[in-house]
């Protein structure tokens, strides 16, 4: 490894620039190891400016009884879609959005030419056997339609039939094998809605989250379904420009209260990645004991968090929402020292990667 490597340049903190960095392909991971908690653990201690090595298996020597660990319980749906424009015989690829009351599916949308209103397109399966049809109905913007589907079936059902797991491009082109259908989704995943998955929890596994328990760590669940905004590198040269998406979340009053408890008796929140944070931040933000509803809270410098003490998540995008969160909650400088630190000791970045616990 080499023995020093700048990743970030100094500079304004509002400017994209500082929040954009070259990484070896080869560090992207891939695939997830075999068994989840043996994925590295760089821990970066916030009071003493210090970064040390571990592994997610030995969470349990940083966290202490009367700490609560915060999951997102939103499950992946397989929404990558493949089909076939009835009309001209052309390939067409999609990504469910979401669907309303009607059963109106929203969708983005991508095929060569310009796709028509009331143009058809018949899908595929995952056997490659022809499934459902779709009715495009409108433009929503953005390469979004609204379309109608040729079944009353539940939309939940028809996805976990003939979807694909929607991949980031940068593992394998986002081109899904088998076992992407439990590698791509948390232990425990409840709630569908998501079309990216909530990556620091992917690293827990259930006997880890056991031992965890009977150590005297709390365990509490919200949810936010992740949409496909939160991958999106951001486009504009300032923060302060950047449009944030917005994303469905919801803390029940009775997780709200369990939180409080530890606060008021000396224990820390730990949010299990930035999905978590965004709910836990958009709740403080209210003042409310619970919360449902829709955020496009946009963490960035100098937010003072207000819910969260630790936070466990993997390594980030460069330019993205997500790294830009982190860096403001663990220090600018201490943060681009981990990253710099990270790269050097080849931990494996992203999705399937490694993953930090900031304290």
């Amino acid at each position: 490894p080499q023995s020093h490597r700048v990743l970030f340049e100094d500079g304004d903190l509002d400017s994209i620039h500082a929040y954009d960095y070259d990484l070896p392909k080869e560090l992207i991971a891939q695939r997830p190891l075999p068994c989840r908690s043996d994925a590295r653990l760089m821990i970066v201690d916030r009071d003493r400016g210090g970064i040390h090595h571990a592994h997610v298996r030995d969470l349990g020597e940083y966290l202490q009884p009367g700490d609560a660990m915060v999951l997102n319980d939103s499950r992946v749906v397989p929404a990558r879609l493949i089909g076939r424009r009835v009309r001209t015989g052309g390939r067409w690829q999609g990504l469910f959005l979401g669907a309303d009351e009607s059963q109106h599916w929203r969708l983005l949308c991508k095929t060569r030419g310009r796709l028509q209103v009331g143009e058809q397109i018949q899908l595929f399966n995952r056997e490659a056997e022809p499934d459902i049809q779709l009715t495009m109905m409108s433009r929503i913007g953005g390469g979004e339609w609204a379309t109608s589907v040729s079944t009353d079936e539940d939309t939940w059902r028809v996805l976990e039939r003939i979807g694909r797991v929607p991949l980031p491009p940068y593992i394998r082109r986002g081109e899904m094998v088998a076992d992407d259908m439990h590698w791509y989704q948390t232990v425990y995943a409840d709630r569908p809605g998501s079309v990216a998955a909530p990556t620091a929890g992917l690293h827990l596994t259930e006997s880890l989250l056991k031992s965890l328990e009977q150590q005297g760590v709390g365990v509490q669940r919200v949810t936010l379904h992740v949409g496909i905004g939160t991958f999106r590198p951001i486009d504009a040269e300032r923060l302060d420009q950047h449009k944030m998406h917005s994303e469905w979340g919801e803390m029940a009053p009775h997780v709200a209260e369990k939180l409080h408890q530890t606060r008021l008796y000396g224990g820390r929140i730990v949010a299990i990645g930035t999905t978590s944070v965004r709910v836990l931040e958009s709740a403080a933000a209210k003042g409310v004991a619970g919360w449902t509803g829709t955020t496009d809270l946009f963490i960035r410098p100098p937010y003072q968090f207000r819910n969260v003490d630790a936070l466990l998540t993997n390594f980030h995008l460069p330019r993205s929402t997500l790294l830009v969160l982190v860096r403001t909650f663990g220090g600018d400088e201490l943060l681009r020292r981990a990253y710099e630190e990270a790269v050097r000791e080849r931990y494996r970045f992203f999705s399937y990667g490694d993953a930090m616990l900031i304290l």
